[in-house]
C-alpha cells in the first residue's frame, strides 16, 4: 500500500470527523487542544495564521487515498508563543552566518500543555509522520523542525534523528481525594496551614466565585474575560496572542470542555481564569484580574481548580508553564518533553552538546524540588 505525505494550509481542508478520529480516538483520554475545533478556532479567529507568523503547514499521511495520520504543523518566522525557548539557538546560528527562520513547529500554538503531536493509530504511521516532517523541513528550506510538549513515549520512539529536550512543569495529582479537606489532610502541617490562611484571606476580602461551563457561558462572560486576558498579556508579552473572536468560536464549538472561573467582590467581576476540561485532567490556561488582592491568583487558578477536579473525579490539574511557587500548593514537578531536528549538521552538534548539559541540570533540579514536596511523604512521578 503506497504512502503519500502532503500538507494543508488550513484545518478546514480536512473534516472534523477524520481529524478528531485520529487526534482523540475512542479509549484514549480526550485532549481538547488537539481537537479540530480548538485548532480551527485559532486559525479562523486570526490568532494563529500566516499574518501572525503561524503559517499552516499541517502534515497529512494518506494510504490508499485515506487519511491515516495528521500533525498540526506551522511554518514560522519567529519563536514567540511556544514556551520552549530556542531564541539562543537562533541568535547563535545568526552570528555564525546562518538563517534560523523559517522553521517548522509541530505544536498547539500558545499552549504549553502535553498532548499527542503525531496523530495516528499505529507506531508505524507516527514514524512516517515524523519522517514527513523531516522531509518537509528540507522541501521548504527550513532550518529545523520542532515538536513541543509531546508525551515522553512519543518522544522516545523517535530515535536519534530528533534531539531530546526536557523541562519542568508543576501538576496536581488526585490521589483518590473525595474532598478538598481530604487533600489538605495529605499535606504537611505547615503547608496545610498556609493554604488555609490564603483561602481565608480571600474569603474575608468578600470574594466569591462563579464556575461556568457549557450552556452557562454567554458572550458577556467572554467580554469580561477578554479584558483580563488583554491586561495580563500586555504586561507579560507586549502583545496578547489570542483575539476576541477566538473566545466566541470556542464558546460555540467546545463550551462543554470549558471551565471559566470568575471571582466577584461586591457584585463585580474582578478576576477570571480559563480552564479546559480533558478526559482525565483539567488544564489551566489564562488568567487576569481587575483588582489586586493577596492570594487571589492562587485561589482562582489553583485551589478552585483542585476543588473542581476532585468533584469531577479528574486525575490531574495542569496549571501551565513554570512557577516553583506551585510546589507549596500541592503541585509536583513533572518533566515535559520536546524534540528537535536540524538540517545544518554544525547547528545540530552544537545544540546536542547544549541539551546534554541542560538535561543533567533538569534532572538535578527535579530531584532537588522533590525534596521539598508539600506532602507528608515525598512523592515522585
Amino acid at each position: 500500500m503506497g504512502n503519500n505525505i502532503r500538507t494543508l494550509s488550513s484545518l478546514a481542508e480536512v473534516s472534523t470527523d477524520v481529524w478528531d478520529g485520529l487526534a482523540n480516538p475512542r479509549g484514549q483520554a480526550f485532549n481538547p487542544f488537539v481537537s479540530h475545533a480548538f485548532l480551527l478556532a485559532l486559525e479562523e479567529s486570526g490568532s494563529a495564521t500566516a499574518r501572525s507568523g503561524w503559517s499552516g503547514s499541517h502534515v497529512v499521511l494518506e494510504q490508499g487515498g485515506a487519511i491515516v495520520g495528521v500533525a498540526p504543523c506551522y511554518l514560522k518566522n519567529h519563536s514567540m508563543g511556544e514556551y520552549v525557548f530556542d531564541h539562543g539557538w537562533a541568535d547563535a546560528f545568526h552570528r555564525a552566518g546562518g538563517s534560523y527562520y523559517p522553521k517548522l513547529q509541530t505544536s498547539v500554538p500558545f499552549t504549553p500543555a502535553t498532548g499527542p503531536r503525531l496523530l495516528a493509530a499505529t507506531v508505524e504511521n507516527r514514524a512516517l509522520l515524523a519522517d514527513g516532517l523531516v522531509q518537509l523541513c528540507g522541501n521548504l528550506g527550513a532550518s529545523s523542525s520542532h515538536m513541543t510538549f509531546l508525551p515522553d513515549t512519543e518522544a522516545n520512539a523517535l530515535g536519534t534523528t530528533w534531539l531530546q529536550r526536557q523541562d519542568i512543569q508543576f501538576h496536581w495529582h488526585n490521589n483518590g481525594f473525595s474532598t478538598f479537606d481530604e487533600f489538605l489532610g495529605s499535606l504537611s502541617s505547615g503547608k496545610r496551614k498556609n493554604i488555609k490562611r490564603e483561602r481565608r484571606a480571600v474569603a474575608e476580602a468578600g470574594i466569591s466565585f462563579d464556575l461556568l461551563s457549557g450552556d452557562d457561558l454567554r458572550e458577556a462572560h467572554w467580554d469580561h474575560f477578554f479584558k483580563f486576558y488583554m491586561d495580563t498579556g500586555s504586561r507579560k508579552w507586549g502583545k496578547p496572542y489570542l483575539t476576541r473572536k477566538f473566545f466566541s468560536l470556542i464558546n460555540q464549538s467546545m463550551r462543554e470542555n470549558i471551565l471559566l472561573i470568575f471571582a466577584r467582590r461586591e457584585g463585580r467581576v474582578i478576576a477570571g481564569a480559563l480552564n479546559f476540561i480533558g478526559g482525565d485532567r483539567l488544564f489551566g490556561r489564562n488568567w487576569g484580574c481587575a483588582e489586586d488582592h493577596p492570594f487571589l491568583h492562587f485561589e482562582t487558578c489553583y485551589y478552585q481548580a483542585i476543588e473542581f477536579a476532585i468533584g469531577r473525579g479528574l486525575q490531574v490539574v495542569e496549571a501551565g508553564a513554570q512557577g516553583e511557587h506551585k510546589l507549596a500548593r500541592g503541585y509536583l514537578p513533572v518533566k515535559t518533553h520536546s524534540v528537535h531536528h536540524f538540517a545544518h549538521r554544525g547547528l545540530a552538534r552544537a545544540v546536542a552538546e547544549y541539551l546534554e548539559q541542560e538535561r543533567a541540570a533538569i534532572d538535578f533540579n527535579q530531584q532537588e524540588l522533590a525534596q521539598h514536596s508539600p506532602f507528608k511523604q515525598i512523592e515522585r512521578e
